[in-house]
């Protein structure tokens, strides 16, 4: 089913959209055509939603049903606005552009280039003792032959007791150990998501869960985060209520890109909805332990859980080490049975020695996590004021938690400025690579995980290229990188 946008929604999210004042004001439907052009590139206005009959649109604008008329004409002329008549008019760009969600390569392993495509930082001191007093554990296992498709005991244990510390019941028996958080997703989509299944996505999202869902061949559809204020409640559930998704991806913790943390009373909302439209939630929660600023934490979505709608995954790549593989599946004792015997013909089992090192540093997490939240929030800082001194065009909101800031550029620059900055020794993640169909082109992801001298010296290079990109020549073709 197309998502429909009700008139006051569209104006909402349309603002001050009037042409301003003076001698060479453009007319108010050409404003109006920009305006909603403006939303789309942005990504907040989502493609393939219709949008509302003009006489709707016009009462909302407290404008003429001319001047909608006009805009919408020019919409279409454009290649923004597909109509067809009795069927109404829905969102589309020219030509059918679209940037694909796969293809993601790994990079060269080139110290000298400073990389703000990963937003994860270096392993903590504790890894070392860590993995020697794991190797001490490991003979406990060598009897056997290894294979443990749910995971350690020892491990999902602690895991589990992680959640009952956040408020949510859990026992092991309810925790599955994947090789990371991205195996997590992927299995969750094998077993939840058949070929063609409808799935609703935030926009903007994380690259590689866009990457799995195209991989299942998942119908994507899209519901917008604003920049300076997050989920709109409205939006996020009328969508779920209209497209009635098998599935719906979420990152209620400190969103990736944007730093946003999804409020209790929308999480509440959320899963009543979700349970409504038989709707499975999966909550990225790959960040929730790396709140940086004060104040308590909103309970977990699966608090509200009351029908094993919701299926939580996370694991220790953000807070600990991406290189340390371990992740994790929180659901119903039955989903996890039916994910591990999936899981058997994907890798059989998680490594039992990083399982071992896994369980020496969770036992230290509040020393490790205590730490690592204390240096992010340092170059969390850093970054943020060299973004103000050396690109002051540019827009920010200071997020409170993760590890990186959504900043929005002076102009829909994203790709090229990436490709510029390449030349002069950063790699960058542009905005097209969290969204579908070439959208979020004013935006990048620039993430505070790396040493502040080098948060730094990267925002000087690029301020360096920025200006440069309105005289550039034809671009040359570069390697897409990894981002994680």
């Amino acid at each position: 089913m197309t998502t429909t946008i009700r008139g006051g929604q569209l104006a909402r999210l349309l603002g001050q959209w009037h042409s301003l004042p003076g001698r060479h004001r453009s007319p108010d439907y050409a404003a109006l055509a920009a305006a909603v052009r403006g939303l789309l590139s942005d990504g907040r206005l989502p493609l393939g939603v219709r949008l509302p009959a003009e006489r709707e649109l016009a009462e909302a604008l407290a404008v003429s049903r001319t001047t909608v008329s006009a805009a919408y004409r020019t919409l279409r002329e454009t290649g923004h606005l597909t109509s067809r008549r009795g069927a109404g008019s829905w969102t589309t760009l020219p030509n059918g552009h679209r940037v694909a969600t796969s293809g993601l390569w790994t990079p060269d392993d080139d110290r000298s280039v400073i990389d703000l495509g990963v937003a994860a930082s270096a392993a903590p001191a504790e890894l070392v003792p860590a993995a020697r007093a794991a190797a001490d554990d490991l003979p406990r296992y060598l009897g056997s032959a290894g294979y443990h498709p749910t995971g350690l005991i020892e491990l999902r244990e602690v895991v589990a007791a992680g959640y009952r510390e956040r408020g949510v019941a859990t026992s092991a028996e309810q925790i599955l150990i994947t090789g990371g958080t991205q195996q997590a997703l992927d299995l969750v989509l094998r077993l939840l998501t058949p070929p063609g299944s409808p799935v609703l996505v935030e926009a903007p999202t994380y690259p590689n869960a866009l990457a799995a869902l195209s991989a299942r061949r998942a119908r994507i559809s899209t519901h917008g985060l604003d920049t300076a204020t997050g989920w709109d409640g409205e939006m996020l559930l009328g969508a779920l209520r209209q497209t009635r998704p098998r599935l719906s991806y979420v990152i209620p913790e400190f969103h990736n890109p944007t730093g946003h943390l999804m409020t209790t009373d929308l999480r509440e909302r959320l899963v009543a909805t979700a349970h409504s439209t038989g709707t499975d939630l999966v909550v990225d929660e790959s960040w929730v332990d790396l709140r940086l600023d004060g104040g308590e934490m909103p309970p977990p979505v699966a608090v509200f859980d009351r029908h094993s709608r919701v299926v939580s995954i996370g694991g220790m790549s953000k807070g600990y080490w991406g290189g340390l593989r371990i992740g994790w599946v929180r659901a119903s004792a039955p989903l996890v049975q039916r994910l591990a015997a999936i899981r058997v013909g994907v890798d059989m089992a998680s490594p039992v020695l990083e399982q071992l090192v896994a369980v020496r540093l969770l036992a230290q997490s509040a020393q490790i996590l205590g730490d690592r939240r204390a240096e992010l929030r340092r170059q969390r800082d850093v970054l943020a004021a060299a973004i103000t001194e050396l690109l002051p065009e540019w827009s920010f909101v200071l997020p409170p938690g993760g590890a990186t800031i959504w900043a929005e550029l002076d102009g829909p620059i994203s790709s090229a400025l990436a490709r510029a900055a390449e030349d002069v020794g950063v790699r960058l993640a542009p905005g097209p690579r969290f969204g579908l169909d070439g959208t979020l082109e004013r935006y990048l992801r620039l993430p505070f995980a790396l040493p502040a001298e080098d948060l730094t010296e990267a925002v000087r290079r690029i301020a360096s290229v920025r200006h440069d990109l309105d005289r550039a020549s034809t671009p040359s073709w570069r390697t897409p990188s990894v981002i994680a």
